[in-house]
């Protein structure tokens, strides 16, 4: 009898640690949708494209090196991490911040946000091979939904545009772009989830923060677009915004996600993000949405509270493929 009430406790404790990473993923994917609200705010005071992806990663460096300076050997890893974490997540997040750009002027905000968000089932595909985490038919299933109401949701938006009138050549320049961004969002994703319970989130992320500021600070002069010091004191903060926010506060709530649950659920529960951008967007700049964009949004939050409940259930009881 004590063995069997015991057994329930660990049941209850296992689906509430996969509630709460649920939870975190949500709560990561809804501080990440501020990114375009901001962003805007910060092309308005001047701000160039290229250089707001290096100046708020940037000071996001900065304060996580001003944090480490109070923790004892904090700055002490191992040589494995500095080359996986450092120089590999480094170049994942440099990669991302000039891929997505090269997508968004080649198939338009829409077209850019739709390919990215097929990060979900690149998670959830290559998590099994990578990772050993069991590739579920829900889980699939799930990750394939909200990647189509992420598309739709960006396509009905009065902010998409269509690529009927882009030149070939940047066309398909933009969609590897945004293949590229969506790969990349999908690496960091996966070696979050093996990084973050071996070095902590703090140490993780500096060392991707700070190798991709190095990469993007050497490749964006080499490119003939070196950063422009953000032009006002308004931008500035804009910048901090950014940091704090998006950079900051939502990869710390993603990866107390990932040390808590799977990696395919994470990129799920993370793409609310869409939501409340279009949301944010909706009240903040009077910007329309269509029957489309509304049937986006419905899959996106349906496919979000389905891998809630799913998450919440004894993993026994999940199918694998």
């Amino acid at each position: 009898m004590e063995s069997t009430t015991s057994a329930a406790g660990r049941d209850r404790d296992a689906r509430a640690t996969r509630i709460a990473g649920y939870g975190f993923a949500l709560a990561a994917g809804a501080v990440w949708g501020t990114t375009g609200p901001l962003s805007t705010a910060l092309y308005k005071e001047g701000a160039s494209l290229t250089g707001i992806g290096f100046w708020r990663i940037l000071v996001g460096s900065l304060a996580l090196i001003a944090y480490g300076m109070t923790r004892p050997g904090f700055f002490r890893i191992d040589r494995r991490g500095l080359l996986l974490v450092g120089l590999g997540g480094g170049a994942l997040v440099a990669l991302f911040e000039v891929a997505y750009q090269f997508g968004i002027a080649g198939t338009g905000v829409a077209g850019a946000a739709a390919l990215l968000y097929t990060a979900p089932v690149i998670v959830a595909l290559l998590a099994k091979p990578l990772l050993g985490e069991t590739l579920t038919r829900t889980r699939l299933l799930l990750a394939v939904v909200v990647m189509a109401g992420a598309a739709l949701t960006v396509r009905g938006g009065s902010h998409g545009s269509g690529v009927t009138t882009i030149a070939m050549p940047s066309l398909i320049a933009g969609i590897a772009g945004g293949l590229f961004a969506a790969l990349s969002y999908a690496g960091s994703t996966l070696l979050g989830r093996w990084s973050v319970p071996r070095y902590g989130a703090q140490r993780v992320l500096l060392l991707e923060l700070a190798g991709g500021t190095l990469i993007l600070g050497i490749i964006l002069p080499l490119a003939g677009q070196p950063p422009i010091v953000p032009p006002t004191p308004g931008a500035w903060l804009y910048i901090a915004a950014l940091a704090i926010g998006p950079v900051l506060g939502a990869n710390f709530l993603f990866f107390a996600a990932l040390r808590r649950i799977d990696a395919a659920p994470t990129a799920v529960a993370a793409t609310i993000e869409p939501v409340v951008g279009t949301i944010l967007a909706l009240v903040l700049f009077s910007q329309q949405l269509t029957a489309v964009g509304w049937l986006g949004l419905a899959l996106v939050v349906g496919g979000v509270a389905a891998g809630y409940l799913t998450e919440g259930e004894a993993p026994d009881r999940v199918a694998e493929v």
